[in-house]
């Protein structure tokens, strides 16, 4: 079970990098699930990730109103 685990999360992985996502950060958690009595157990990811995005215009940030300066 735990490889078929580790096997969705590097799926999950590979997906947001084929878009461009650089993964910084990955948490996995198995547990039966407190919901349920037949004792399956389930799991949780946790992706971090981030995407630079190419600037626009001139790049000079004075006229940018989400700069804080």
């Amino acid at each position: 079970m735990d490889d078929e685990i580790l096997a969705d999360q590097r799926e999950l992985v590979e997906l947001l990098e084929s878009a461009g996502w650089d993964v910084t950060d990955a948490e996995l958690s198995v547990y039966e699930s407190p919901w349920e009595d037949d004792g399956t157990p389930e799991a949780s990811v946790t992706l971090s990730a981030r995407k630079r995005y190419p600037e626009e215009g001139n790049g000079d940030d004075d006229d940018n109103p989400y700069w804080i300066s």
